[in-house]
């Protein structure tokens, strides 16, 4: 699996920013260079790489915000389409927390270890096998993710649908998934919202409409670009 592209991938899934959106043209080319995803998977980005490289960017906020951040519909955080709030889920955590250490990964930051972004980053720090093998755990989360956003008409399905392919994960019956509340009922959002979240250490949840810290993302950018400009300067020497 290759290292640059996951991380190019968790990076797009992080809350757009300023530094996001300049790094975009970098990422374009790191995920071209790296060739782990194929032509007609890069189409399904393009819409996506797009968007995050001009426009409205408050306008791409908002969107973030109310895709992502309110309700468990379109949640980043795997656990929730599968333990809800349940105690199962804080042990979940424990033990994929005890895997990003284990890898290396120091987890201190304002996410919680079942964050999409944060688990393609862990993903990409293991040996090419091992890297499937831990991204086709949640393949059907990522499916059933990638059909939602679908559904609903984001570009942001686009990267759903890539990292479907890459987890070979799919997308199960609703059945089997936690249930999702009406993203239009506030007054179930606000009980849901104010429900005792579990936490462990030192890392806590973001509150719903809270943005992901913007020096996470630009460190995350920075790891990106770094593998790109060393292959660079080998190749010029």
């Amino acid at each position: 699996m290759g290292t640059v592209t996951l991380r190019a991938l968790s990076a797009l899934l992080h809350y757009p920013d300023t530094d996001l959106r300049a790094a975009v043209p970098e990422i374009r080319r790191a995920l071209l260079l790296e060739r782990v995803v194929s032509e007609k998977q890069m189409l399904r980005l393009e819409p996506l790489l797009f968007r995050l490289s001009g426009g409205d960017l408050i306008a791409l906020q908002e969107h973030y915000v109310e895709l992502f951040d309110r309700g468990r519909t379109h949640s980043l955080h795997l656990f929730e389409h599968v333990h809800g709030e349940s105690r199962d889920r804080g042990q979940a955590m424990v033990d994929l927390r005890d895997r990003y250490v284990a890898a290396g990964l120091d987890p201190a930051s304002n996410e919680l270890p079942d964050y999409l972004p944060l688990f393609l980053e862990y993903c990409s720090t293991l040996p090419k096998e091992e890297a499937l093998a831990e991204l086709s755990e949640p393949g059907a989360i990522i499916a059933t993710l990638a059909d939602r956003l679908d559904a609903r008409g984001t570009d942001y399905a686009g990267l759903l649908a890539v990292l479907r392919d890459l987890s070979g994960g799919q997308s199960v019956p609703p059945e089997a998934m936690i249930v999702v509340e009406d993203p239009d009922d506030l007054e179930a959002l606000d009980a849901a919202w104010e429900e005792e979240q579990i936490t462990f250490g030192a890392m806590a949840p973001s509150a719903p409409d809270a943005a992901p810290a913007c020096p996470q993302a630009q460190s995350m950018v920075s790891r990106i670009l770094d593998p790109l400009h060393a292959n660079q300067t080998s190749r010029s020497l």
